[in-house]
């Protein structure tokens, strides 16, 4: 790798030199046809001079405007495969998760999204999240059901884990390390019911992980689609895993 790296360097400087070399000859050659020297450096001052302005309008300005663009279309595919994922996985893991929170009724209203909602009222939400304990009951968790449903999705979640455009979503990349962790630690159990109480123990702090991550992620991507994509807004508002009363159908 040293060696590749010394060889393009070298190639580098090598070509960096011809073109100096090149310019100087036909400098020469320019003076040779009409004998002023004047008219040579007045032009090379100005050309000179204007490279500081080509550097600020394309490595400054440009390169940003660039930058900042394919930023957005990296985050806009980004958001389409948290879509896959909740679409998939996500919202169903929610439900079943949030029926094991003996508090979740403090919190439910919040969690009612609508149409109403402000940027500013999804930023008190996610502050007051960040109180909230997550208590998850051990006591009628079917983790059979659990893990007959994860056994499914397995191949789906290790393909986005592969996915390279995760790399610059952290909070979505940590949500999906643990709900594929939890993946694991249910599927290669072969009986779940004869689980001791510390092992138990050990997959409820596991869930309560996936469950925290999983209501924060989620919250974030209601608040994506509410500003980007009012329809596929109006049917997560719909399938919404925290409000009882919702349905599918449009009433």
């Amino acid at each position: 790798m040293k060696n590749v790296l010394k060889k393009e360097q070298n190639w580098q400087i090598v070509l960096g030199f011809i073109l100096i070399a090149a310019s100087l000859v036909v400098y020469l050659i320019h003076y040779a046809i009409f004998r002023d020297a004047h008219h040579i450096f007045i032009y090379m001052v100005g050309d000179i001079a204007f490279v500081f302005t080509e550097v600020l309008l394309v490595t400054l300005i440009i390169h940003r405007l660039l930058k900042e663009r394919e930023k957005r279309e990296q985050l806009e595919k980004l958001n389409m495969v948290i879509g896959a994922f909740f679409s998939e996985v996500g919202t169903k893991l929610l439900a079943y998760f949030s029926d094991f929170d003996p508090d979740l009724d403090t919190i439910r209203k919040e969690l009612i999204v609508s149409n109403g909602w402000s940027e500013q009222k999804f930023d008190r939400v996610e502050k007051s999240l960040r109180k909230y304990p997550y208590h998850i009951e051990a006591n009628g968790i079917e983790l059979e059901h659990l893990g007959n449903f994860l056994r499914e999705k397995r191949g789906f979640l290790l393909r986005l884990l592969e996915n390279p455009t995760l790399l610059e979503h952290e909070s979505f990349t940590q949500l999906l390390r643990a709900v594929f962790h939890l993946t694991e630690e249910v599927v290669h159990r072969e009986n779940i019911c004869d689980m001791t109480q510390k092992d138990c123990s050990h997959i409820v702090n596991d869930i309560r992980r996936a469950y925290i991550l999983l209501v924060n992620e989620w919250l974030d991507y209601m608040k994506h689609l509410k500003d980007n994509y009012p329809y596929y807004f109006s049917f997560a508002m719909r399938t919404n895993p925290f409000d009882q009363n919702a349905s599918v159908m449009i009433q």
